[in-house]
């Protein structure tokens, strides 16, 4: 399919977010690549977008765990006429306690969550650095701050996610390419499946509001966006925010650990 404006490629696009992402981008103007598992879902999506706002719709069916389907993905990536926008959407959650969990579960969930995210990203950012242009969304989560009993695959993940997000970011911002990792609480969706949500319902939001939130943070140029933090006073304490005050931390940690590579006093004082 030619596209004659402005394109973005949506994974997960078939419910939940990415579906959200899809509807916003294309009211936004852009054409689209939607990729997902259920040909019917992305069809049915594609039936609204096309009747509502006159985008062009192309449909890739595809499991982002199945290498073949992923090296599909990362063709597109490459190769889609005036793609500017890699919304990378799709995820897994794989939930349970690690000695009931099943571990090809566990398998699937860092396949989608990391590598397809990483290879896409990786794809997109080779195209868009030579053109210096682009925008590449990654979907983080706020448990990537607070390791969570029963989420531990998950949250291992998306911390992955931010920091990944993170290193692309300094890396292609010299090329004029944005990246941002958004970093929802708890969002209504099929995330849980059939089994109860471990939340109260008052802490969900809807995919819709969480991705319109994202996309005006997005053109405040926000890199890093918690759509559901209430309260700006939190993350401005006295005037430093508190995200720099992490980062205060984080480097006086790094400077710690990275001063030689002898063996900490204390353990030399306790050896036998």
């Amino acid at each position: 399919m030619s596209f004659s404006h402005s394109t973005a490629l949506v994974t997960g696009a078939s419910s939940g977010i990415g579906a959200a992402y899809a509807d916003r981008l294309a009211a936004r103007g852009h054409d689209l690549v939607v990729v997902a598992r259920r040909r019917n879902r992305l069809e049915s999506l594609a039936d609204t977008i096309r009747r509502q706002h006159g985008r062009n719709v192309e449909i890739v069916t595809a499991d982002l765990a199945d290498d073949a389907d992923l090296s599909r993905v990362e063709a597109l990536v490459h190769e889609t006429p005036n793609l500017t926008i890699l919304a990378n959407i799709a995820g897994l959650g794989a939930l349970g306690s690690a000695t009931m969990i099943d571990p090809m579960a566990i398998d699937g969930m860092l396949k989608v969550n990391i590598l397809a995210l990483t290879r896409l990203s990786l794809s997109a950012a080779r195209r868009f650095a030579p053109a210096k242009r682009g925008t590449i969304i990654n979907i983080g989560s706020i448990v990537a701050m607070m390791p969570v009993p029963g989420a531990g695959g998950y949250s291992g993940s998306k911390s992955y996610v931010l920091n990944f997000s993170r290193s692309l970011q300094d890396e292609l911002d010299v090329f004029g390419v944005r990246v941002q990792v958004v970093m929802p609480g708890p969002v209504r969706s099929e995330f849980f499946g059939d089994k109860p949500a471990p939340f109260p319902d008052a802490l969900f939001m809807s995919a819709e509001t969480l991705v319109d939130a994202a996309l005006v943070a997005l053109d405040q140029d926000e890199t890093i966006t918690f759509p559901n933090l209430p309260d700006m006073a939190v993350w401005r304490c006295g005037g430093v925010a508190v995200w720099r005050q992490f980062e205060a931390a984080r480097g006086t940690f790094v400077k710690g650990v990275t001063q030689s590579g002898q063996v900490a006093e204390r353990y030399v004082a306790n050896a036998v």
